[in-house]
């Protein structure tokens, strides 16, 4: 457990120095340079067309400090969710094969329980440490020791609520990126707004390439982090559906495949 927790923090720290090398790159070769390159274009064509009205530009758009915070944050926390994913899947792919050697009619008996339990104890120790392998040993070890199936149903229950917990709690740094992308986006506002305000004088003498540009800063900063906002909230509700899910069919299959079987036989029998 040890070793996965640290591999995983690694993993997080390594995806988010490599976001920002590759979104940096990307910012210094294309995106600011045709940005300023078109911005002079514009400003010329201003200069000698007061009527002229310049077109909105993907590299204008994207072009400032805030905007390329707001991606690097959201290929960090897609490369997250994207690790949840695969382990997600993972796991439930161990809902499609047969971890409890029992057919329709038969029963299983707490006598019997240890035997049930050894298909799911010879899984690979990455795999024992899945949900399901979790909640069908517990179960039957349970079943054995207490000989009551109503204790059973409360131990599986309670494995598969912590485990929900457990995916939930993990989730909070995605969460938190979540809340900060549209933070940062809003930092832009203030930040273009303030400038703006600081070039007041020079609309008032009728230069106002300044004040446009600063404006420019403010709402393209918004409009970028809540696009950014809105792509990532989609990806994370997916992710907690999958999760969801998994728990849920975990409690299926063991109700399904192993509660419905038990049976503790009656005294003097």
């Amino acid at each position: 457990m040890k070793r996965s927790l640290l591999s995983e923090a690694l993993y997080q720290v390594g995806a988010l120095i490599v976001a920002g090398i590759i979104v940096h790159i990307a910012y210094v070769t294309v995106i600011r340079p045709n940005a300023d390159l078109l911005l002079e274009q514009q400003n010329v064509q201003q200069a000698v067309d007061p009527d002229f009205v310049p077109e909105r530009s993907v590299y204008i758009i994207m072009k400032d400090f805030e905007q390329e915070t707001c991606i690097i944050l959201l290929l960090w926390a897609m490369a997250i969710i994207g690790l949840k994913m695969q382990q997600t899947l993972t796991e439930r792919a161990l809902l499609d094969r047969t971890l409890i050697q029992v057919s329709k009619g038969m029963s299983i008996l707490p006598e019997d329980a240890r035997n049930y339990a050894r298909p799911s104890q010879a899984l690979p120790e990455q795999e024992q440490a899945y949900l399901l392998p979790r909640a069908l040993i517990s179960g039957l070890h349970r079943f054995q020791t207490t000989r009551n199936i109503q204790d059973v149903a409360t131990t599986i229950k309670d494995i598969c609520d912590t485990e929900a917990d457990r995916m939930d709690t993990e989730m909070s740094i995605v969460r938190y990126i979540a809340w900060a992308i549209p933070s940062i986006g809003f930092i832009g506002t203030v930040r273009g707004i303030g400038t703006a305000l600081g070039q007041a004088y020079q609309a008032v003498s009728g230069d106002i390439v300044g004040v446009t540009v600063s404006l420019g800063v403010a709402f393209n900063s918004t409009f970028v982090a809540l696009i950014i906002s809105i792509l990532l909230m989609f990806m994370l509700s997916q992710l907690q559906l999958m999760q969801d899910r998994l728990v849920l069919d975990t409690q299926n299959y063991c109700d399904e495949r192993m509660l419905r079987h038990l049976q503790v036989p009656e005294k003097g029998s």
